[in-house]
């Protein structure tokens, strides 16, 4: 370490040096008052048993006022009138002779120690530290050797888990790191076992155990289980083994640092300060007990400020890494304030051994036991459901094809069945660890009314969920499945995608309110109010939107009858168009110049549908008066199989021609009738190419198409004869300019009255 690093440390230290100052003075205080309380009441007894000294106290005590105060109401005043300053200056008093108390009561036992030890037996010490020795040399020998020969097995475990596929990785982990556990208590009991007959039947008298090997014994084995929990949790040398994610060099930083923090505090409070009791005094035990927890709490506060960077950068990595939102704002939190946690932890840890080491100390191992527990089981039990719920789920391909979108929906619900889970065992974590800690009693809780009921309502709650979700998940399939081309081998239409679509969304709202409702009614919550103010507001809906309930009923009958499907051409409402979109209140048309019109059912009287099944073009031809009508029939069956013939239309047409023959003899035509059958909607391109090709046909026959004409008349006198027709004929020559020419009349023309189809007949010089 650097010197800047040197001189850092200590002004960090600093403060905790004056606080270990201040806990060490308190501490001796406690133990000159403990110490004190065997002399008075030693001193009380003697008293007792002399008969002079007991009259002396008796008459002392007569002769003190009754209530055993001169004053009462003055000492019940006393408190009122004492200002701030002088409880300050009270507590001080008190607080610096206890504590010259403390410092003058460890002198004392300091002389009494050194005393102790002038006066001891030294060859008895000696063979007595001799056999302990011996004692705790064979033990940690078996141990090492035990755990040397557990090595193979270990490193076989961690190869058969960093060889696993990612899939099976969590399933390897979990009995792999169970075996590797169970071999290192099967070690640890192995060697106290040893250790045990060892002192039994070899050292000492047989049959015979020590008290100073009991306390080595008991305490090797509650020591080294300590370890080997720390080892399950880092592995420093497995990293196939290793339960939290970290860096095998991290790992081993931390087990050492941790399995010596265990070992100084565990023997030194289970093994030298019961020695020390037991041989010394009960005041040197608890100086040594004070002089152990003071050391170990030093070196914990050097060890957590010298990381506390390092380790606040990993939890906010893994925090930020972390896809659950609770998890990423604890790891966060943690990171920014492990460091006091740390510090209050080992302070209180070093205070409760200090004050109260007959039950702080194995209060606080077990607090941290169940702790640790809780916290690794909650990982295990979080990582393996992880490992085996995210794994994508694969259904069979004949069940794919029946139900497309099964196998999506099913993958769907796991990220969100994984933060149900996560929270779940977050909670179950939480209140284990509050147990621990003496925050609560979950056994008793968990036995109370309130915790049953809680217990059973999310028990209900969840229930009802898990149905809701099954019923959804079998309608939603089904729909799919009926809307799915490879079940049908047909694509299907328009109006089952309609129907079954506001089917769907239906089921999903009713679904929906009723799951509301029963879990609302599971927590305690009364629905009553809610279905009634539910039933009145339905009712003034009712009567508010008596157009939208008439469009919505009006619908779903017209959907259930098939009168409209999604890309029919159909006339409503006036309106002639082509179906774009289908609601439950609605249908949007769009007609012949594009215009999008949305016309609500209830303004619905009509559907008439141009594309339902099939169509037909029925086309009138009108021809001449002069022309045969049966050569009129027999061109229009020529054009009609030269429609057939077609490559493109005549896959349209469903049937032979149907003639209807002369339907009317017009003011200037005769009027044939034919039609045609064609697919649904192809009638107007049918019928479009077919004028085309009867026009052609008529063209080549010779079949005049009558069209309107205009004729001229001029009128007549009371004679007879017509008035002159006054004509301007133009007659250009080639290169010369176009001039207008004098009019010539044609009295009596007939010719004057004819179609004015002819007035191009006329030629320069004709008269009548």
């Amino acid at each position: 370490m650097s010197g800047q690093s040197r001189l850092r440390l200590k002004n960090v230290l600093r403060p905790f040096l004056a606080c270990l100052l201040l806990i060490a003075i308190a501490a001796a205080a406690v133990g000159h008052a403990s110490a004190a309380e065997p002399d008075a009441v030693e001193a009380l007894i003697s008293v007792l048993e002399d008969p002079e000294a007991r009259e002396r106290l008796l008459e002392r005590l007569r002769d003190l006022p009754e209530g055993g105060s001169e004053d009462p109401a003055a000492a019940a005043e006393e408190p009122a009138i004492v200002s701030l300053p002088r409880q300050i200056a009270r507590l001080t008093q008190e607080g610096a002779e206890d504590a010259v108390a403390g410092i003058r009561n460890q002198v004392e036992m300091a002389r009494e120690v050194f005393g102790t030890l002038r006066d001891a037996n030294w060859a008895t010490l000696g063979l007595s530290v001799l056999d302990l020795a011996t004692l705790i040399a064979v033990t940690v020998g078996i141990f090492l050797l035990l755990r040397r020969l557990a090595h193979p097995l270990f490193g076989a475990m961690d190869r058969w888990v960093l060889v696993s596929t990612q899939t099976m990785l969590l399933l390897r982990t979990v009995p792999a790191v169970l075996i590797a556990a169970a071999a290192d208590l099967l070690v640890v009991v192995l060697a106290w076992v040893a250790g045990y007959g060892l002192a039994l039947f070899v050292l000492g008298d047989a049959g015979v155990m020590e008290i100073r090997h009991s306390l080595f014994l008991n305490a090797f084995l509650l020591i080294e289980l300590a370890k080997a929990a720390l080892r399950l949790l880092f592995a420093s040398r497995y990293q196939g083994l290793r339960v939290l994610p970290m860096a095998g060099e991290e790992a081993a930083y931390w087990n050492a640092w941790l399995s010596r923090m265990v070992g100084f505090i565990g023997y030194g409070l289970l093994l030298i300060v019961p020695i020390v009791n037991h041989n010394v005094s009960d005041a040197a035990g608890r100086s040594v007990g004070l002089l152990v927890m003071l050391v170990a709490f030093s070196y914990a506060v050097a060890i957590i400020l010298q990381n506390r960077v390092r380790v606040r950068q990993q939890l906010l990595e893994a925090g930020a890494r972390s896809g659950l939102m609770f998890s990423r704002f604890a790891l966060t939190t943690l990171g920014r304030i492990w460091h006091w946690l740390a510090l209050l932890y080992f302070a209180a840890l070093a205070v409760v051994s200090i004050t109260r080491p007959g039950d702080a100390l194995p209060f606080m191992a077990m607090a941290t036991g169940q702790t640790l527990l809780a916290v690794v089981a909650g990982f295990f039990v979080g990582a393996l459901l992880t490992q085996v719920i995210s794994r994508r789920i694969h259904l069979p391909d004949e069940t794919r094809r029946n139900f497309p979108m099964l196998e999506e929906r099913l993958n769907a619900y796991i990220p969100t069945s994984l933060k149900v889970m996560r929270v779940a065992i977050l909670l179950v974590v939480l209140a284990v660890i509050a147990d621990a800690w003496a925050v609560f009693n979950l056994g008793a809780w968990l036995a109370s009314d309130v915790g049953a009921g809680l217990l059973g309502k999310m028990l209900s709650v969840a229930i009802v969920l898990g149905i809701a979700a099954l019923f959804w998940l079998v309608v939603a399939s089904w729909i799919e499945h009926k809307l799915s081309v490879d079940t049908s081998h047909r694509m299907p239409s328009a109006r089952q995608k309609t129907l079954l679509t506001i089917f769907r969304n239906a089921i999903a709202i009713a679904l929906v309110v009723v799951v509301t409702m029963v879990v609302l009614a599971e927590i305690g919550i009364n629905i009553g109010p809610l279905l009634a103010g539910a039933g009145v507001l339905g009712l003034a809906i009712g009567f508010g939107a008596q157009s939208l309930v008439q469009d919505i009923i009006t619908g779903v009958f017209i959907q259930l009858e098939n009168a409209i499907n999604t890309g029919d051409v159909v006339q409503v409402a006036g309106t002639t168009g082509t179906v774009e979109k289908l609601t439950i209140r609605s249908l949007g048309l769009r007609d012949l110049s594009g215009t999008f019109h949305v016309i609500p059912f209830s303004s619905v009287g009509t559907v008439s549908n141009f594309t339902r099944d099939f169509s037909y073009h029925l086309g009138e031809y009108g021809v001449a008066y002069r022309e045969d009508t049966d050569e009129v029939i027999v061109r229009l069956r020529e054009a009609f199989e030269e429609l057939r013939a077609h490559p493109e239309h005549g896959r349209k047409i469903l049937s032979e021609l149907e003639v209807h023959g002369v339907t009317a003899l017009a003011d200037s035509s005769v009027n044939v009738r034919v039609r045609i059958k064609t697919l649904p909607g192809e009638q107007w391109g049918i019928g479009r190419e077919y004028n085309r090709l009867v026009k052609r046909h008529f063209d080549a026959a010779g079949i005049e198409i009558p069209f309107p004409h205009m004729t001229l008349y001029f009128g007549e006198d009371k004679a007879g004869s017509a008035p002159p027709a006054h004509l301007q004929v133009v007659h250009r020559k080639a290169g010369d300019r176009e001039e207008p020419e004098a009019p010539d009349t044609f009295e009596g023309d007939p010719r004057a009255r004819a179609n004015p189809k002819h007035k191009g007949d006329f030629d320069e010089g004709d008269d009548s």
